[in-house]
């Protein structure tokens, strides 16, 4: 099967016995599936360790603005809570049609294959322009402060979110509207996903790389904005140590872009690669094989965005910190009642009831100003 799957060159000589090999072996799909055992082991131990810490991880952080009125009414957590969405189905979208494909062998038809397919590429277009929209919020925040909840109020981040995901649904379905590869299985169609044509598929990556590049600028302008102020102000203030504490400071905001951008680039800029070069290159059967583990690598992202962005937050932070007190509260409390004789688990019960009305965590009033608490009191 290895061989027959092989890519083949069309020359003048051999195109008529190249192109009938080609059919004959993805007559069920048997080229696309290139992995061998251990690579299918290692893979799908990826897919199935990332896929539901992805799943648990935005799920918590969706419960958590949820729940909470006061974040769901600030337009950067709203991105956050679509970035968690996104990253959500990328979990289940991802996870099972690249296992099902890849390691059960499954072979569909194109109307399966496409819209399994186009669920696996709305999920991630939603979350790299998620991960747009909050860095244009960090850079109206930062560049446009005084002005900065007249810009991005909550109306207009729920309109843009509804732009972002109309516009990826539609994007995603456009294989199945018919944009697809006019000849089947053989050249000119994609080496790397079924019956998806070369334009397409060329369109689509360079719609991710110029999100990338805007988010990358947008963190560079960030950067420079929160430099200048900072070594103005050392300026104004004229004192050598605080001067040298605010540079630490700006260092320290760079270090943590870097890490961000670090990782965006690391996860995505692989399998971005395999897909630019797929469309003006025949691939070779290794490389088939290393974009499917590059392809494992945008899972990754998703799994690593909300220790990134949602995390980060001192408020989300706080509000994870209350509900595991809470659950902590009604863990200790069942304990007793269950230990406990009838009239003492009765008086036990009424502490309890007594605590959680009235008793209020420590921390409850060490919350930091989010960005838009920052910004009002500008």
């Amino acid at each position: 099967m290895e061989e027959s799957a092989t890519p083949l060159t069309l020359g003048p000589t051999g195109a008529k016995e190249n192109v009938s090999l080609v059919n004959r072996s993805c007559e069920n799909l048997g080229c696309y599936m290139v992995l061998k055992d251990a690579e299918k082991l290692a893979i799908g131990s990826i897919c199935l360790l990332a896929g539901p810490i992805t799943l648990l991880e935005n799920a918590v952080v969706l419960g958590l603005i949820a729940a909470t009125a006061a974040l769901r009414q600030r337009p950067s957590y709203l991105f956050i809570g679509s970035l968690a969405l996104a990253d959500v189905f990328a979990s289940c979208f991802f996870t099972t049609s690249f296992l099902d494909f890849h390691l059960f062998r499954r072979s569909d038809g194109p109307i399966a294959y496409l819209f399994k397919l186009g669920g696996v590429t709305m999920a991630f277009s939603t979350s790299v322009g998620s991960l747009l929209l909050t860095a244009l919020d960090r850079y109206l925040c930062i560049h446009q402060a005084t002005s900065y909840k007249v810009l991005l109020t909550r109306r207009r981040a729920v309109l843009s979110l509804l732009i972002l995901w109309s516009s990826t649904i539609f994007i995603s379905l456009l294989p199945l509207m018919g944009w697809r590869c006019l000849t089947g299985l053989t050249p000119p169609c994609s080496s790397l996903f079924p019956y998806i044509s070369h334009g397409y598929l060329a369109s689509w990556t360079s719609l991710m790389l110029v999100l990338l590049a805007l988010i990358l600028g947008a963190y560079v302008l960030i950067l420079w904005k929160a430099h200048r102020h900072e070594a103005s102000m050392a300026n104004i203030q004229g004192a050598a140590g605080t001067g040298q504490a605010r540079m630490r400071m700006d260092i320290r905001l760079a270090r943590t872009f870097g890490l961000i951008l670090l990782i965006l680039v690391c996860c995505w800029l692989p399998a971005l690669s395999f897909m630019l070069a797929d469309v003006f290159v025949v691939l070779t059967l290794t490389q088939q094989r290393a974009f499917a583990f590059c392809g494992t690598l945008c899972l990754v992202n998703s799994a690593v965005n909300p220790l990134l962005y949602a995390l980060r937050c001192r408020e989300l932070r706080v509000e994870l910190l209350r509900l595991q007190q809470s659950l902590c509260r009604i863990s200790v409390c069942k304990k007793s009642t269950e230990d406990l004789t009838p009239e003492l688990s009765s008086k036990h019960d009424n502490d309890c009831t007594t605590i959680s009305e009235d008793g209020t965590p420590g921390t409850r009033s060490t919350q930091l100003n989010s960005v838009s608490e920052v910004v009002s009191k500008q």
